[in-house]
């Protein structure tokens, strides 16, 4: 089982994963080196300390507050964590906006019944990513809801 199935299945809570697409990443960056490279760019699955680091040395910015400002808004992250559909996306403008993702940072929180909701249900992952149109997207949902997506 890869690192990321692990994660996907909830048994990496403690871990964090970073994308950085091909086109937001230098070729000759360190990141390249420790990742998993993917169709179009850098996958890291690190441990959550290190996994915040690595985020803020590759977008210049916390990991925690790129996620405060993503929640804002709900989209679609990939269950790769390496891709997504922007909401802010539309027919008007597919020609001028082409609405890639620049990065992702996910983690997975445990059970958590006391909370309610979705985090009753069983561990949720958290997924924040980044667009070229420059706004930022959230998604989450209960480990094995997506499974075989």
């Amino acid at each position: 089982m890869s690192n990321l199935d692990e994660f996907l299945a909830g048994e990496r809570l403690d871990d964090v994963v970073f994308y950085l697409s091909d086109a937001y990443l230098d070729d000759d960056s360190r990141l390249r080196q420790v990742g998993e490279e993917t169709a179009g760019g850098v996958r890291l699955i690190l441990d959550g300390e290190t996994g915040r680091s690595a985020f803020q040395a590759g977008t210049g910015m916390g990991a925690m507050e790129f996620a405060k400002t993503a929640m804002d808004a709900e989209g679609e992250v990939a269950r790769s964590l390496d891709g997504g559909a922007c909401p802010f996306a539309s027919d008007d403008d597919a020609d001028d906006d082409p609405h890639e993702i620049q990065f992702i940072f996910a983690f997975a929180e445990a059970q958590n019944e006391e909370v309610g909701g979705l985090y009753a249900e069983g561990d949720v992952v958290h997924a924040y990513a980044h667009c070229t149109c420059g706004e930022s997207y959230s998604h989450k949902w209960v480990i094995g809801d997506r499974d075989g997506e």
